[in-house]
């Protein structure tokens, strides 16, 4: 399997990424991680840290997508760029997945122009990972590729969400809730109103009506569905959070599990391909998370089936 890194993605990239490559060819068999990268900055910087990278295929891409770049302006004038001789390799078939952890607006773009989104998608959406206190993982999404949606918008996140969980992360018959600000069917406002309509006569996925923000860390759903304007900001705080308590020298279990680098990743779906996006502040340990992320969705069959549902 062909795993393609853009090497170059991520505020402590191209070292961390290097590291973490290693670790993943290390330690996840069965894998070949293809650089695509600046050759000019990345094998002197390997040489002069002691990291044998002869193992590695290495696509020479002379430009760089920054972080703060405009993600469809960049591509458009950037075609040498990492990210974007990334994404024609996948649009290509010539690697498996694309893996990053730069401009995650780029990844967005990128991925919608070459692999595009499956049809009938209305918009592609990103996840995240909900720890659950009494054990388990949970997900929600969006958080943050689609800050405005409509009702029907949310729906095909049920779905989305659904397969992800079903395929990738292997739960039985996933629970679907909608984010809300009650329980009750008529709460919140007009659009979560008339996607809970549409979610309460569906066969399509196991939906179990409206739940709130203090449901998120417990047993009682496994995929939050919601508005990415809504999960980017519970995303945010968790990871404030975290931080804070973290800072304080708290230790705990549970809390350990909010460490976004035990899961590398999330990825984008509903697009025909495998594309993961990291963490701007990912560090060795994530970018290898991330490869074994992509390894699993590969191995899922994830987008055949999400072709099939839709």
């Amino acid at each position: 399997m062909r795993l393609g890194l853009d090497i170059m993605g991520g505020d402590f990239a191209p070292l961390e990424a290097l590291k973490g490559s290693l670790h993943a060819q290390q330690n996840i068999e069965g894998i070949s991680v293809v650089f695509f990268g600046d050759k000019n900055v990345v094998e002197p910087l390997a040489q002069q840290e002691g990291l044998d990278i002869s193992g590695f295929e290495f696509i020479h891409c002379p430009e760089v997508i920054a972080m703060g770049e405009h993600p469809t302006k960049a591509l458009t004038q950037k075609k040498e760029s990492s990210i974007a001789i990334g994404f024609q390799y996948l649009k290509e078939k010539k690697i498996d997945a694309f893996v990053g952890a730069g401009n995650t607006g780029a990844m967005m773009v990128g991925a919608m122009f070459s692999v595009k989104q499956v049809e009938g998608v209305f918009r592609p959406v990103i996840t995240s990972i909900l720890p659950k206190a009494e054990g388990g993982l949970g997900v929600l999404l969006d958080v943050g590729a689609n800050a405005d949606c409509k009702p029907d918008v949310l729906y095909q996140f049920a779905v989305l969400g659904s397969q992800y969980c079903k395929y990738v992360m292997k739960i039985d018959n996933p629970r679907v809730g909608l984010l809300n600000i009650g329980e009750e069917r008529e709460k919140g406002n007009l659009v979560t109103q008339a996607a809970h309509n549409l979610m309460a006569d569906t066969t399509e996925f196991n939906f179990i009506g409206n739940v709130e923000g203090r449901d998120l860390f417990v047993d009682n759903v496994d995929v939050v569905v919601c508005d990415g304007f809504t999960g980017n900001i519970v995303l945010k705080a968790c990871e404030s959070m975290y931080y804070l308590l973290k800072k304080r020298e708290i230790q705990d279990e549970f809390l350990d599990r909010f460490n976004y680098e035990g899961y590398g990743g999330s990825p984008i779906l509903g697009v025909n391909g495998v594309v993961i996006i990291g963490h701007g502040i990912s560090k060795s340990f994530s970018f290898e998370s991330m490869i074994r992320l992509a390894k699993e969705t590969v191995e899922s069959g994830l987008v055949d089936k999400i072709k099939s549902s839709f």
